[in-house]
């Protein structure tokens, strides 16, 4: 009989304060698999309206070898508020744990949109969901097998990684620098928390006659002081 699969957790947290956050995904599989390297492990992330990612910090951080990840949405627009935004899509190669053996984990810097301003309520939520994880395999010979333990007859047990938990294959980018695509393997996973909320403070529509008053009455005193310092200390030639 075979050795029974043991779950795959998934970890996900949000770190730092403020509108600039990083996202934290850790995946811990349940025993020790010996071949573990032969795989690679793809984080397909949806990204909410609410938050933005940056592709051109995204570019530099893979030139500095800090993270792979790619946006994989077209006509996507950093600047645009909340309401005039889409959701997007991340593509990140996880990269093994040099602490634990059996441990993927990856970050993606995450950024909060403007939000209308609220009535009532100083704060809005935004839901991050659980990714897709996604599993490549080199299954050439005996590696991307999984060794658990000696059975009663001393013969060691193995069996492939992706016949323990995927269940289903996506079409992804083989590598993010190249465009080929291979078939990789979706895995079942637990989650330790429910889906990431954060909370994004946004405005009052009950301040909106005092910020536009006080911004009237900053611009046109500012304007004023720049032009009577310019009739003051200005030298005109006709």
């Amino acid at each position: 009989t075979r050795a029974p699969c043991s779950e795959i957790i998934l970890r996900q947290e949000v770190l730092k304060d403020g509108f600039h956050r990083d996202l934290l995904i850790k995946v811990k599989f349940g025993e020790s698999i010996e071949d573990l390297q032969t795989c690679r492990l793809l984080i397909k992330q949806d990204i909410p309206a609410g938050l933005f990612v940056d592709p051109y910090e995204l570019a530099s951080l893979r030139e500095r070898n800090i993270t792979e990840a790619v946006m994989v949405s077209e006509n996507f627009d950093i600047e645009a508020p909340n309401y005039l935004s889409k959701e997007s899509e991340v593509l990140i190669h996880a990269r093994q744990d040099s602490q634990c053996d059996d441990c993927f984990q990856a970050f993606l810097p995450v950024h909060y949109r403007y939000h209308r301003p609220h009535s009532h309520d100083g704060e809005t939520s935004i839901v991050v969901n659980h990714p897709d994880l996604l599993m490549f395999c080199d299954q050439a010979g005996s590696r991307g097998m999984i060794r658990f333990r000696f059975d009663s007859f001393h013969k060691t047990i193995e069996f492939p990684i992706l016949k323990c938990w995927a269940h289903s294959k996506v079409a992804a980018p083989c590598a993010l620098e190249n465009e080929d695509i291979c078939q990789w393997n979706k895995m079942k996973y637990k989650s330790v928390y429910k889906n990431v909320t954060l909370q994004v403070p946004v405005g009052l529509t009950i301040h909106t006659s005092l910020v536009c008053s006080v911004t009237l009455f900053v611009t046109i005193l500012c304007s004023t002081l720049i032009l009577v310092a310019i009739f003051k200390y200005g030298h005109f030639s006709l």
